[in-house]
């Protein structure tokens, strides 16, 4: 039976958790009708706080982290796949109470994964991750409600990191006109490259403000949360939309009716977690239709399984620049 390394998070007798590289094989792998030979992974917000134990995103110990994977079928009993076929797995709880991507083999339901998109490589696709889906998905959100380029500026959040990133590339090549919000002043020009037109400092948004301000945006992009999302929505135009898929700054929403009740603002919730498939699909034909796979790159690292602690504690420390991409297989 072929043994894989893993990344595995065990709690501590005493407390809290540990994070260590191990050998696993065959028979140590979760129920599911595929298996996947788990080629790479990514580093997520989500991901980082799953790792450190900073939330208590792990739910079913021990467990192998990582939400995303992208490999090749090895053994299939699912009707919609077969061994050698190239998938993706974003979501659905792996990583939590699934065994997930930080290892080179995963056991899962053949319901859970999607087509890797012709002409993208496995890489790619993890590259952009949970991150890239969920900025596709708002993107996606943005447009469901009848936002389109020439209606206004577009406000993203959270804007150097990883959705932040595809989302501004993502906006700035279907040709609307993009304000970066970020805390790092040091990546205006990171920004720009990826086509935002402004940069706007975080302190605007990430305090307390008015129920309703002036209007300076058609829509947003928010992963922050918190005060930052109640700016964003009292400084919405009339009829705008924000897509809100984050807490980075925190899970509450200390806003008013305002925005809702008088300018007939939209809140669209995005959740890439439990999204159905016929959502997933697009936003993946999306993704590899419309994201500019030059800035793709451009905004890529690259990590192994041992560098994943590591990665974990940068991300939640905001010290982490667009996407990184994890060699697991």
């Amino acid at each position: 039976m072929s043994q894989f390394k893993a990344l595995l998070v065990s709690k501590r007798e005493e407390g809290g958790q540990t994070a260590e590289i191990v050998e696993l094989s065959d028979s140590d792998l979760m129920e599911g009708d595929v298996t996947v030979a788990v080629e790479w992974s990514t580093v997520n917000y989500k991901d980082g706080l799953a790792v450190t134990g900073k939330a208590p995103v792990v739910r079913r110990w021990p467990m192998v982290p990582g939400i995303d994977f992208a490999g090749r079928v090895e053994s299939s009993t699912h009707p919609d796949w077969k061994a050698g076929d190239n998938v993706i797995l974003n979501g659905w709880g792996v990583g939590e109470t699934h065994w997930g991507g930080y290892g080179g083999k995963a056991r899962v339901k053949g319901d859970w994964l999607v087509p890797l998109p012709d002409g993208m490589t496995s890489q790619q696709a993890m590259a952009i991750g949970t991150a890239g889906y969920t900025a596709m998905l708002c993107v996606m959100a943005l447009e469901q409600h009848g936002l389109k380029p020439g209606a206004g500026d577009i406000l993203v959040t959270g804007a150097a990191g990883g959705v932040g990133s595809v989302a501004v590339a993502l906006l700035a090549g279907l040709g609307y006109r993009v304000l970066a919000s970020t805390g790092r002043p040091q990546e205006a020009d990171y920004l720009k490259s990826l086509g935002a037109a402004d940069i706007i400092d975080r302190s605007e948004l990430s305090g307390p403000g008015k129920p309703l301000a002036k209007e300076r945006w058609a829509g947003a992009v928010d992963s922050v949360g918190s005060h930052t999302l109640a700016n964003a929505l009292a400084q919405t135009r009339y009829g705008g939309v924000v897509a809100a898929c984050g807490l980075a700054q925190g899970m509450d929403l200390p806003a008013s009716v305002a925005p809702f009740i008088l300018r007939g603002v939209t809140l669209a919730g995005i959740d890439s977690v439990m999204a159905p498939q016929a959502k997933r699909r697009e936003a993946w034909t999306r993704l590899a239709r419309d994201l500019d796979h030059g800035k793709l790159a451009a905004i890529t690292q690259t990590a192994t399984l041992e560098d994943v602690p590591r990665l974990a504690s940068e991300i939640l420390a905001g010290q982490v620049r667009g996407r990184v991409t994890v060699k697991v297989g």
